[in-house]
């Protein structure tokens, strides 16, 4: 794995708590933590790049809608917000690496209804390392995603910590020697990854990806690959299509903020295209390389290289 971390190891990861910079092994919630009880909790995973969080307010305009969306405040103002995450990547000495920052509602007498009265959320960030060697190699050689049955609740939309249909569809998916699982709905239409966005390059050229609505989640990198399209006049829809579809389809390929867009050569064990990252999605990930690296430098008024990933 690619060293993660800038100039020498720190001591040991940090993470930060409600307040608090702790050691990583050392933090926890309180045992009546609404997140630890109930799932009543919402996420967001930001990509490090060069030390720096990209596209960091994207992923902020979308961690207060979906903490509108189950009516929880806030944990802090956006600018002390910012302020604790930078300072937590800091603390890490976090160069290329994810920060996974999580919201819950809180401590309380365990109840279902939300509580009545308002408490302090509980914030919590850390900080993983990324394996950019291996996210190169699926951009050079693409990966098998396998389809299984959507069995998330109703509300995808919301970035929410209820992750247990996603991660036996991840599970099954990495049994069977694929990276990803691709969900389909009861009609037979796909709606997204396990933790990815799925594209396909239809028979006629057409980019397609899911519409959004309840039954996915509006991918931030989803909408930079959308606008970078847009702009270089790329054809794309977005519209409803089957697993059958994706396996004969010319091209296919997957997005999220650790990888950026990686191709997808295989579907239930068969090939897509020839097998091989096809044209179309070597130029969304150039496209996407580009506007990342000029909205990284813009937010963070650097220079440089910039890998894209």
């Amino acid at each position: 794995m690619n060293d993660h971390w800038n100039g020498r190891r720190p001591a040991g990861r940090v993470a930060y708590v409600n307040g608090r910079y702790v050691r990583h092994g050392a933090a926890g919630v309180h045992v009546e933590d609404r997140g630890l009880q109930l799932g009543d909790s919402v996420y967001e995973v930001f990509r490090i790049e060069n030390g720096h969080l990209r596209d960091e307010e994207e992923h902020l305009d979308r961690l207060q809608r979906s903490l509108g969306e189950i009516e929880m405040a806030m944990p802090t103002g956006r600018g002390a917000l910012k302020s604790v995450m930078a300072e937590t990547v800091r603390r890490n000495g976090a160069r290329d690496a994810l920060l996974y920052l999580q919201v819950t509602r809180g401590a309380f007498k365990r109840d279902h209804p939300i509580p009545p009265a308002a408490a302090k959320p509980t914030l919590i960030l850390t900080v993983h390392p990324l394996d950019t060697a291996a996210v190169a190699r699926r951009h050079d050689e693409g990966v098998a995603v396998v389809t299984c049955a959507d069995e998330r609740w109703g509300r995808c939309d919301i970035k929410s910590t209820q992750l247990l249909a996603n991660l036996l569809a991840k599970t099954a998916a990495r049994r069977a020697g694929a990276l990803e699982a691709w969900l389909v709905d009861r009609e037979g239409f796909v709606t997204e990854g396990a933790s990815t966005t799925a594209w396909i390059v239809d028979r006629a050229g057409m980019v397609v990806t899911r519409d959004l609505g309840h039954a996915i989640l509006p991918g931030v990198t989803r909408r930079v690959i959308l606008e970078a399209a847009a702009e270089a006049r790329l054809p794309v829809v977005e519209r409803r299509f089957t697993s059958e579809e994706a396996a004969s389809a010319r091209e296919a390929f997957l997005s999220s903020a650790a990888g950026g867009a990686v191709p997808v050569i295989e579907i239930d064990r068969c090939t897509v295209g020839d097998g091989r990252p096809g044209p179309v999605t070597r130029r969304v990930m150039a496209l996407y390389a580009k506007r990342s690296q000029e909205r990284f430098a813009k937010e963070n008024d650097v220079t440089g290289p910039h890998t894209g990933l």
